[in-house]
């Protein structure tokens, strides 16, 4: 541009040759943007084309910035492509869904598990394709804090249980592991226990009838053996409770739906499970108070539901020392229907709380066998209320009693106005 400018003065023509100038300046500009697109284009060619000025840097620049995306790159297939070899053999079924679940890839074992073809379900909907009822109401729900269990779409004797895993912003990961080992080991256990508290029960009500009809006899035999038969006695009848616990909670366990619904009027089934608080109290003379709002009912199994609510407030009047205070109440909120038996009891320290509801366990094991209990009467709750979609919670502080509480979702509320 000075030299244009310059041979302009000398002639006496500035303004055409500034334009001359302009033009050739322009010119080089738009040749060099034609040799970085072409560059561009020429897809396997790495080294930008041999340049000088301004246009050295920009070509420079670029060719650093595609030489770290390239190694960027390499590094990112390295690692997807370390992850596919590791997740391609996995023994757990994993599958990449997106948010509306359509599959976009999945390891083996998901195609031995689910039945998977490729390339024939990519892009299909996972519900579409393993269409089990239980897994479709879990996938529908949206709630992945679970895991599901149902057999294999492939093998009805592969039992499967299924997580999903939200990731990302709009991705879903779901992983299936083949538990048939633990799954028929479970239900040989249930069955087990099952057939032998079947086989117990007929023994035990025989005993206990001869026992009984022993104990009633004037003769003089029996007033010397009166103090062992009534320990029999005793104890044949803590065998039936047990047998009968160990009954329903194998049949709750076992039935897969909840048969029959029907509409069940808390509030009575209460008043009379309070009766027979009443009654079982006896000397010790429990203040056992009743708030239960007769216009909310429920949908469900009323013997399970009784058996559930039983349990909670019969423990409640066993571990209450004489004299002291059972509330039970029954109410509904826009969360649903709840239970609450609270006492004011001994109370149960913090560690044993989320062990309460196994089989068999107890806090204090003296004092369970004393009063007759079983260890199966929170196990039987938590299973009755697993089967009405309800939860069970418990609140404890030593020596200030504790509050059990069943929470019951609306979809199974009815309320009467």
């Amino acid at each position: 541009m000075l030299v244009m400018l310059v041979l302009g003065v000398l002639s006496d023509r500035e303004a055409l040759f500034l334009l001359f100038g302009v033009l050739g300046y322009l010119g080089w500009h738009l040749f060099n943007l034609v040799r970085l697109l072409r560059w561009f284009q020429g897809g396997k060619r790495f080294h930008p084309p041999e340049v000088n000025g301004v246009w050295e840097e920009v070509f420079y620049n670029i060719y650093r910035l595609q030489q770290r995306n390239r190694l960027r790159r390499r590094r990112i297939v390295r690692m997807l492509n370390r992850f596919q070899e590791a997740t391609a053999v996995m023994p757990d079924a994993t599958a990449v869904l997106s948010i509306q679940g359509e599959i976009e890839w999945w390891n083996n074992a998901a195609g031995e598990l689910f039945g998977l073809r490729a390339p024939l379900d990519r892009g299909r909907r996972i519900v579409n394709l393993v269409r089990h009822p239980v897994f479709t109401e879990f996938f529908a729900t949206g709630d992945y804090t679970v895991t599901v269990q149902f057999p294999s779409p492939v093998n009805e004797q592969v039992m499967l249980a299924v997580r999903v895993v939200p990731y990302g912003k709009d991705h879903l990961l779901l992983v299936g592991r083949d538990i048939t080992p633990i799954y028929r080991l479970e239900q040989i256990r249930r069955d087990f226990i099952a057939n032998v508290s079947h086989e117990l029960r007929t023994p035990l009500t025989v005993i206990g009838g001869f026992l009984e009809t022993m104990s009633e006899d004037e003769d003089e035999r029996t007033h010397h053996w009166g103090r062992s038969l009534h320990l029999m006695r005793q104890q044949t009848s803590r065998m039936q409770h047990l047998v009968e616990d160990l009954l329903l909670l194998s049949r709750l366990e076992m039935e897969r739906g909840l048969h029959p619904r029907d509409v069940v009027v808390v509030s009575g089934v209460l008043a009379g499970i309070r009766e027979e608080a009443v009654a079982l109290s006896g000397e010790r003379r429990h203040a056992i108070h009743l708030d239960a709002d007769p216009r909310v009912r429920l949908q469900g199994n009323s013997e399970e539901l009784r058996s559930a609510f039983s349990n909670l407030v019969f423990n409640a009047v066993q571990y209450t020392p004489a004299g002291g205070d059972i509330y039970i109440r029954w109410y509904a909120d826009i969360s649903g229907a709840h239970l609450e038996v609270s006492d004011t009891g001994v109370g149960i320290a913090a560690e044993h709380i989320p062990r309460l509801t196994e089989r068999f366990y107890r806090v204090d094991a003296a004092r369970s066998r004393e009063s007759g209990g079983t260890g199966l009467g929170l196990a039987i709750v938590k299973h009755a209320l697993n089967r009405h979609d309800a939860q069970l919670s418990i609140e404890s502080e030593l020596g200030k009693g504790s509050t059990f509480a069943c929470h019951f979702p609306p979809h199974l509320m009815v309320r009467i106005t």
